[in-house]
């Protein structure tokens, strides 16, 4: 036994050097480092040893999820020790010309009308109830907006709705379209305080048969409808006076981003606002985390997810025909709202399980929540350090009439 440890010396100073301990359960029984640590990793195969010298915390998250390995302690500990093994800044490690080749080749092939439906079904039509364990009652899932440091997150989420609707000057009568509209909370916001006729479109089932709910029993079928729709199957002929996508740029795609925009831009009356809030890269060139991190996001959580660096998206929106008027990163932001969402689905995990269960069965109810575990706090962690960020970008369609152009970036804030 002796020597066994022995041979992972090199490993067990390794170790040492985390800022938070961790001690290490091998496959045979020995442990590497102190008892009393506040995360334990459980291996059952000598592979895991491998990836954990190599930092390869893509393959030990997949690991985790298939049951391969345990994980003991709390998952801003974990996160922690993550951020520590990492052998580099994520940003930066999958880089290169021939990535950036397989990249676009990929993107063309994966975002076509029937697969973006697909993908987007997969993530989001998981479970309602899941989602609400851990969402705001409004089930608001995009960044909330912390205007005081001692907002809930219900109440911060509700000060992010205000937030764009502020943004796009939203007024009685308008014509109004949210582009990916989720669970529906930016649409029934808009419709209920600021009075305007709101159209929202999602791919998801689940969300659709939920805003349908809500706007029936709220009594607003005059003037709010929800559409089970692809954003390039909108009709152009009734074009709207403002529209927002939140949390639509991520499945898009890359190489249809101009396209994207092009569409948004004829949809939109001249002198017309329109809101982009998404997530976008670190890095000028990454369109996904290193060290397997992106490539766990995408075999579990997001398939067809891709990242663009704000100087791309703001490219994009620009070779569309979109002036930008304004930008604002949010990261610090959706730091916290992730953290919200980890601490609340960490304090009811067994609730969790019950309820992926009914839908899928134990195995994958737990496969389900190691996955989303792991992601949220990985998230949390990865906006912390600047890996990616959040940016909502203002745009007009130019036109020759000043009257719906911010003339003050004051308006926002009153």
């Amino acid at each position: 036994m002796l020597k066994s440890l022995s041979l992972h010396r090199p490993l067990q100073s390794q170790l040492g050097e985390l800022t938070t301990p961790i001690a290490v359960r091998l496959p045979q029984g020995q442990t590497l480092g102190p008892a009393d640590a506040p995360v334990k990793l459980l291996l059952s195969a000598w592979s895991s040893l491998a990836r954990l010298k190599t930092g390869q915390v893509g393959a030990l998250a997949e690991e985790f999820v298939e049951g391969k390995l345990d994980l003991e302690g709390r998952m801003r500990d974990v996160m922690s020790i993550v951020a520590g093994l990492l052998p580099g800044n994520p940003v930066h490690s999958d880089t290169g010309w021939w990535r950036n080749l397989l990249g676009r080749a990929r993107a063309l092939s994966l975002h076509t009308p029937q697969k973006d439906a697909s993908q987007v079904q997969f993530h989001y039509d998981v479970s309602d109830a899941f989602y609400a364990l851990w969402l705001d009652p409004r089930r608001v899932y995009s960044c909330a907006y912390y205007r005081d440091e001692a907002m809930t997150l219900a109440q911060a989420q509700d000060a992010k709705l205000d937030h764009i609707c502020r943004k796009l000057m939203l007024q009685p009568g308008d014509r109004f379209l949210d582009i990916g509209a989720g669970w529906g909370a930016l649409l029934l916001w808009a419709a209920e305080h600021y009075g305007v006729d709101a159209t929202g479109i999602t791919l998801s089932k689940n969300q659709h048969a939920h805003v349908q709910r809500l706007i029936e029993a709220k009594g607003l079928q005059g003037r709010v409808r929800m559409e089970l729709l692809d954003y390039r199957h909108l009709d152009e002929r009734q074009p709207f006076d403002k529209i927002s996508s939140v949390g639509m740029l991520e499945h898009v795609g890359q190489a249809n981003l101009e396209r994207y925009f092009n569409k948004v831009l004829r949809l939109l009356v001249p002198g017309g606002l329109a809101l982009n809030h998404g997530i976008t890269a670190g890095g000028a060139d990454n369109r996904q985390l290193g060290a397997g991190m992106g490539d766990f996001i995408e075999k579990y959580i997001f398939p067809g997810g891709e990242l663009v660096h704000v100087s791309r998206l703001l490219e994009h929106m620009a070779r569309a025909g979109l002036e930008v008027v304004d930008a604002e990163n949010l990261r610090p932001h959706y730091a916290r709202t992730l953290w919200d969402w980890s601490d609340a689905l960490e304090a009811q995990l067994d609730t969790a399980h019950e309820v992926l269960a009914a839908d899928g069965g134990d195995k994958r109810a737990e496969k389900t929540l190691r996955a989303y575990r792991l992601y949220l706090a990985g998230s949390a962690m990865s906006f912390e350090k600047g890996w990616i960020a959040l940016h909502q970008v203002l745009a007009t369609r130019p036109s020759d009439s000043p009257s719906a152009y911010p003339f003050r970036r004051d308006y926002m804030y009153q």
